[in-house]
């Protein structure tokens, strides 16, 4: 789904979630263990991230030629991994602030053409997520919503993405047996979403006002939810087995 938000607040997005990666990154230590990322280290976590941001900028950039394991090969011998993603960041932002609002450069990945406030969505959300990691390897567990620094524009923004981008692709594993419908409603923000499940792939639908009811219901604040549904802290408002009973396996 289209994003609601401007490529200024998701490169502000995007830097506050690098100041926050870098802070907890720096607090946990680089041979701490991430309790979201079962098996990663923090430097796992650093040298994965610095190179989706290098990744991504190539793209941006239009270069094709990009081997993402060299970077990340790259991020992980560096001597000082935290400046190392940092500069990668900062490399992002600026391509994202150069490239042509028409930006057609994800073709050859999808369907069809992407603007570059595809990427400055995705790599604004891709950060922020793993920030949390480092979060979580700072604390040692999951941390709760209010543990965050996430502002609720963003993580509405961000479960917009994940039911209306991600989870809507052929590829996407979100299956029912029998059609059922998925509620996502934020208590704090106007909008809600409504995904068809069934055999086939997902259908969201985004949705203002007063929330219908659904097979399924998740509510709470936005930031919860984008979380949950991210995967690094517990899913609010469902029954305990909502996830055998629609055979779910979320990206």
């Amino acid at each position: 789904m289209p994003t609601q938000l401007t490529l200024a607040r998701h490169l502000d997005g995007l830097r506050a979630a690098m100041v926050a990666f870098v802070r907890y990154a720096d607090r946990a230590g680089l041979a701490a263990p991430v309790p979201t990322c079962p098996d990663w280290t923090v430097r796992d976590l650093v040298a994965h991230q610095g190179m989706v941001h290098r990744w991504a900028a190539a793209i941006v950039r239009g270069e094709r030629d990009v081997d993402p394991d060299a970077f990340e090969a790259a991020g992980r011998a560096e001597p000082d991994p935290l400046e190392w993603l940092r500069d990668g960041a900062v490399a992002l932002a600026e391509a994202l602030t150069r490239a042509p609002a028409d930006l057609d450069a994800l073709v050859f990945l999808h369907d069809a053409p992407a603007p570059r406030e595809f990427w400055a969505r995705r790599q604004c959300h891709e950060t922020t997520v793993h920030a949390v990691d480092a979060l979580a390897a700072a604390l040692g567990r999951p941390p709760d919503a209010a543990e965050t620094w996430i502002e609720t524009d963003l993580a509405a923004d961000g479960i917009d993405e994940l039911l209306g981008g991600f989870l809507t692709r052929p590829r996407s594993r979100l299956r029912c047996e029998e059609d059922a419908v998925l509620v996502v409603a934020p208590d704090d923000v106007a909008d809600w979403w409504e995904v068809e499940l069934g055999p086939r792939p997902a259908v969201t639908t985004r949705h203002r006002g007063d929330a219908e009811e659904g097979d399924w219901e998740l509510d709470g604040t936005a930031v919860h939810l984008y979380l949950a549904l991210w995967n690094r802290t517990p899913r609010p408002g469902l029954e305990a087995d909502w996830r055998e009973r629609a055979a779910v396996t979320w990206s």
